[in-house]
């Protein structure tokens, strides 16, 4: 057995602070709603509760469309956005800069007519300006598929100022809003987008089992004149519009327990206010972010710009096994860190500060046991330095 794999082993079992990228734990409301009552889904209760979160989904896009539930993780509403909304006769123009971005590309070439591919590095982030001379050398595109957060890259796509010009263009926008909805500034109406997917495993701090989509009006029209979307199956987003409105039958039986816990996940963010949860994030990633630096670490993306406030990756140190540091973190002081996906595996290591982790003591706690497993490894880790360098920041 080698160290690594005894280091897994050791931690087996054991308490942790998760400052993982997600799922990212579970607050107590939460907890306690989703070992709560599983009804039958036509009990008038059940039904009147469906359509209160539906409501309260709404109030968190702050959206006056109807939302839509899929029950399934993130990646069922990926995969039924494209299946959906791309239609044998359309042209995709694929924005590209991490790992998401790129694995979307595989879905939308099952659909789509062409799909054109705008592709920078994994540590940079789309531009506008490129985007917009996309879009004008290829008319024909009619949709466009963007990531907001690059959760592998730790990176933020500036949507706000590509939607706009995705719009003039006459073209959808299609936008996964996993990793940022309820950390950042999301909303799908003002940007404008037009079918955007998010999740509640990440900064909402609920369990993975849903998909929680946005869906403008001309979305609909798109889905609806295309004749090739699902329908009468798991993808399909059409069967479900309008689900929870009325006493209509649910196309299968609904995920209860994870309505339940939706339901607390969307009590807990609108109480405290989509500005006050943004700023909490704003904070915590700051502090991340000079905390590493002072550690010894630099920056994963190449401008600190395009940082996201949920995720911080850090560029592994030459020499350095980021498999053995975060197993190490996890056996000697229960913290549980993420590494890169993809082409980006052994490259970074990140620590998530979204939802339940997005609180002060995240900074100090994940740069400690950072810091300390990268001593073993023999990297000069300066982790007095590191979290005198994120209270000061905590404190700005």
């Amino acid at each position: 057995m080698d160290q690594g794999q005894a280091l897994i082993e050791a931690s087996w079992g054991r308490p942790v602070f998760n400052f993982s990228v997600g799922p990212t734990g579970l607050t107590d409301p939460t907890r306690a709603a989703l070992a709560g009552p599983v009804l039958y889904q036509y009990d008038p209760a059940f039904l009147q509760l469906y359509a209160s979160v539906v409501r309260q989904l709404g109030r968190a896009f702050a959206c006056t469309e109807v939302p839509v539930i899929l029950h399934g993780e993130a990646v069922l509403g990926l995969e039924a956005a494209a299946a959906s909304l791309i239609s044998a006769d359309d042209v995709v123009l694929n924005l590209v800069s991490g790992v998401f971005g790129k694995g979307f590309g595989f879905w939308a070439r099952r659909y789509a007519r062409e799909v054109i591919e705008l592709e920078v590095p994994y540590n940079e982030v789309n531009q506008p300006d490129e985007v917009r001379q996309a879009l004008r050398a290829h008319p024909e595109v009619k949709v466009v598929a963007a990531v907001h957060c690059e959760t592998p890259s730790g990176t933020i796509n500036p949507i706000a100022e590509i939607a706009p010009l995705v719009r003039d263009a006459g073209a959808l926008l299609l936008v996964d809003a996993v990793a940022s909805f309820g950390g950042m500034q999301v909303e799908p109406s003002r940007w404008p987008a037009d079918l955007v997917v998010v999740g509640p495993q990440k900064c909402l701090g609920g369990p993975p089992g849903l998909s929680l989509l946005y869906v403008s009006d001309r979305a609909w029209a798109h889905m609806e004149s295309n004749p090739a979307a699902p329908r009468a199956s798991i993808l399909s987003i059409l069967d479900w519009r309008g689900a929870g409105e009325n006493s209509e039958t649910f196309p299968f039986t609904p995920s209860v327990a994870e309505i339940n816990a939706l339901d607390a996940c969307l009590a807990q963010f609108l109480a405290e206010g989509s500005e006050a949860v943004q700023r909490r994030h704003q904070r915590v990633a700051r502090a991340v972010r000079a905390g590493g630096r002072a550690l010894g670490l630099s920056l994963w993306p190449r401008n600190e710009a395009t940082c996201s406030d949920t995720v911080t990756a850090f560029a592994v140190p030459e020499g350095v096994d980021e498999g053995r540091v975060r197993a190490r973190a996890r056996a000697t002081m229960g913290a549980m860190l993420s590494g890169g996906q993809g082409e980006l595996t052994g490259k970074v290591i990140r620590i998530g500060h979204m939802g339940p982790s997005a609180q002060p003591h995240t900074p100090v706690l994940a740069l400690a046991a950072l810091g300390n497993s990268l001593r073993a490894e023999g990297f000069p880790a300066d982790i007095g330095s590191a979290v005198e360098a994120a209270l000061a920041a905590l404190g700005e």
